[in-house]
């Protein structure tokens, strides 16, 4: 084996994820500037794979951005979170870091994305990356550093960001993989893996191997970078089981597919066959060819396609794993079924250390070795092969918060919106799992129809688990708001969102677009349904959207709100029990935005609806300066708050009321007036409208919001 050597071909060889400590800030500094340097030029390099300029603006998969989203996302990334931090005051271009930012487009086949976008340049994008580039090693040469690295370091946002293109590399790479093969090219810097075993006959035969099950405390304790689900405790109690030596193989694979395993209902479960009458499968999607002349089958790589490597392994989404195990235990008379993450951890223990103090990975992992996967028996791990690397392994865990779960205030959105039930775990890493992806405590989790680099091993288990659609049982703030927006009115206070809509309806002409800024779970929108013909709920949050996108297919929600100490009351929300029609859900687009640096419209909304969202911006001028953009002349934008300044969320600075200006008291509303002169027209004097908050059985928030209102020009 020659392992791979990137260093050969001009580019830096993979490093290992970072340590928090050291001796020495300066050392450290160094070493980020050295990991930020690496991951930029790796992630840049698997550009080089495309060919033709289609690559980059045709969607690989319907359910995807396609690829010129994340070749300028990443970069976004970096000055989004620095300016949400505080740690720098200008952007580099905000038309690009509005419409790269952020978007919730990880989708089912049912909630399709079919936006029209006007995406940037190739070459635009190249010269933005170059500007922010240059801005991030200045920003590392020069920001504050102590050891250890924690949470509040302004070097903390730096390795979000890198571990964050870290992921998109291995993202991008299975979308280059799902392009036409005539649009991308093979690179001398990205090689397949030579060791091909044509011969399905030769492939060696899987097996069982026993474990003795033991207790396990699960939880990040390493001294490394880790994403917010990582950490928290979970004891685990796993009973003895038995697991396949080897990961699955494509000869394996082809057994059942030769069984007529993706036509026979009974091997699926709902979810896998709404997904198979979606995509009309009948062979894994890396396969080429049919199963009339089986001996022609090839296997399409990242950049290429090859005659098919029966003992590599097989790589299929959660469903069709899933659908293996269902058949491999009606054949055998066992309980096969996919791993547990619990299970996965145990098989761990078979490999010594972890990536940062690899000298050379024990597995097709880190890009140690090839830009492919290998053969199934090629990295003995232990009783094991493959414990780690050459492709991730699907679990039938749904990724959830540990014990003590804390979601990181600069990514609210990285864990939480795969809290639902529908996301499991993969393990394990694969052959582009670099950084973090490639360490023992990694919790990736992706929709079971998805693909990545990713394939599975079967176990032999008495353990089943408990598939719960829960998804904010553990959210304490999404909690509070569903029961704001969804729950019951208390003291004679009438629905917020249904009051202000109310309001609206008084006061709106024109009833064709609408957009609803700082929508959160989304019930004003859903109300406003009721009166426009289009309307967009926009926030900033993906936990909320991913919310409101669950309520509008018809979801129930479950979330617990406390009555006092231990004791929790169970609640469900959902459309039908506060009067909103499917037909009405229908009219509603949610979407992820930023409102302090919103994407510019082709066509202007009639209405603007804000609800307790000026007060909660970092820089709510530059909202009140753009809103008039995104009006047309006549349109209204109502402006709904209880105007509660606080430092942890608007910087004193941008407090646009409650302050002294030369000595005397500026009101938000006389600060509203003079910033609003320039456009709009006042249409009514200031009304109060009460809102009520529970927060236990006994404790509420009663509040007071001043709505005013205001005609554009």
């Amino acid at each position: 084996m020659n392992p791979l050597k990137i260093t050969t071909t001009g580019l830096p060889e993979p490093t290992q994820t970072l340590c928090l400590n050291g001796s020495s800030a300066v050392e450290k500094r160094h070493e980020i500037l050295e990991y930020f340097n690496q991951t930029w030029n790796l992630y840049e390099s698997l550009f080089d794979c495309l060919d033709d300029e289609r690559a980059y603006f045709n969607k690989a998969i319907s359910l995807r951005h396609p690829l010129i989203f994340y070749f300028g996302h990443t970069a976004t990334f970096y000055i989004n979170k620095l300016m949400a931090a505080g740690l720098i005051s200008q952007r580099i271009d905000d038309g690009i870091e509005a419409m790269l930012a952020i978007g919730v487009d990880e989708m089912s086949w049912d909630d399709l994305d079919n936006s029209e976008y006007s995406w940037p340049g190739v070459a635009q994008l190249r010269d933005y990356r170059r500007k922010v580039r240059s801005v991030l090693i200045d920003f590392i040469e020069n920001m504050p550093l102590s050891l250890p690295l924690s949470w509040e370091s302004p070097a903390w946002v730096i390795l979000m960001g890198i571990e964050h293109e870290r992921i998109h590399l291995e993202t991008s790479s299975v979308l280059i993989r799902q392009l036409p093969v005539e649009w991308v090219k093979p690179q001398a810097h990205w090689p397949a893996c030579p060791h091909v075993r044509e011969d399905r006959t030769t492939v060696p035969p899987n097996s069982l191997v026993t474990l003795q099950g033991g207790q396990l405390t699960l939880g990040k304790r390493d001294d490394t970078y880790g994403w917010d689900n990582e950490y928290g405790t979970a004891h685990c109690d796993v009973k003895p089981f038995k697991a396949s030596k080897m990961l699955v193989s494509n000869a394996e694979f082809f057994e059942f597919v030769q069984a007529g395993g993706y036509q026979n209902p009974q091997w699926w479960d709902d979810e896998g066959q709404g997904w198979r009458d979606f995509s009309g499968a009948t062979i894994p999607t890396f396969w080429v060819g049919s199963l009339v002349q089986p001996e022609e089958l090839r296997l399409r790589l990242m950049t290429e396609e090859i005659p098919m490597p029966w003992d590599w392994p097989a790589e299929v989404n959660q469903l069709e794993a899933a659908a293996f195990c269902r058949w491999k235990a009606d054949e055998t008379g066992k309980s096969i079924q996919l791993p547990t993450e619990a299970e996965w951890y145990l098989l761990r223990e078979q490999v010594e250390g972890d990536q940062p103090d690899w000298q050379l990975a024990p597995g097709n992992i880190n890009l140690s070795w090839w830009a492919s996967s290998c053969p199934i028996d090629q990295f003995p791990q232990g009783d094991f092969y493959d414990v780690v690397g050459n492709v991730w392994q699907w679990t039938t865990t749904p990724i959830g918060g540990f014990d003590g779960f804390r979601v990181h205030p600069l990514y609210d959105d990285f864990s939480t919106p795969t809290f639902d039930g529908k996301h499991s775990i993969i393990k394990g890493g694969s052959w582009i799992s670099t950084g973090n992806e490639a360490l023992r405590s990694a919790r990736y989790a992706f929709r079971r129809h998805f693909f990545q680099h990713a394939g599975f091993r079967y176990v032999v288990s008495t353990h089943q688990e408990k598939l719960v659609v829960n998804p904010y049982e553990t959210d304490t703030l999404v909690s509070q708001y569903l029961d704001f927006q969804y729950g019951e009115s208390y003291f004679g206070v009438n629905n917020y969102a249904r009051a202000l809509v109310d309001i609206a309806e008084k006061l709106c002409e024109k009833r064709h677009r609408v957009l609803d800024i700082g929508c959160a779970t989304g019930r004003a929108s859903f109300e406003l349904a009721r009166l426009f013909d289009q309307v967009t709920g926009m926030d900033y949050s993906a936990r909320f959207i991913d919310v409101a996108l669950s309520l509008a297919s018809g979801e129930t929600l479950r979330y617990l709100i406390p009555e006092e100490g231990d004791l929790m009351e169970y609640c469900q929300a959902r459309l039908s029990d506060v009067g909103i029609s499917a037909e009405q859900a229908g009219k509603v687009r949610f979407m992820q935005g930023d409102a302090c640096n919103l994407k510019p419209q082709k066509n202007p909304y009639d209405l603007v609806l804000a609800s307790n969202l000026i007060d909660r911006l970092r820089d709510p001028k530059r909202f009140l300066q753009d809103i008039a953009s995104m009006l047309s002349s006549g349109g209204l934008l109502i402006l709904s708050s209880p105007y509660t300044w606080l430092e942890e969320f608007t910087p004193k600075g941008n407090w646009i009321g409650g302050v002294r200006e030369n000595g005397e008291a500026l009101t938000t509303y006389q600060a509203l007036q003079r910033l609003l002169a320039a456009d709009f027209t006042e249409v009514q004097a200031p009304v109060d409208v009460p809102f009520v908050i529970r927060e236990t059985a006994r404790k509420y928030q009663h509040t007071v919001a001043q709505l005013t209102v205001w005609r554009k020009r």
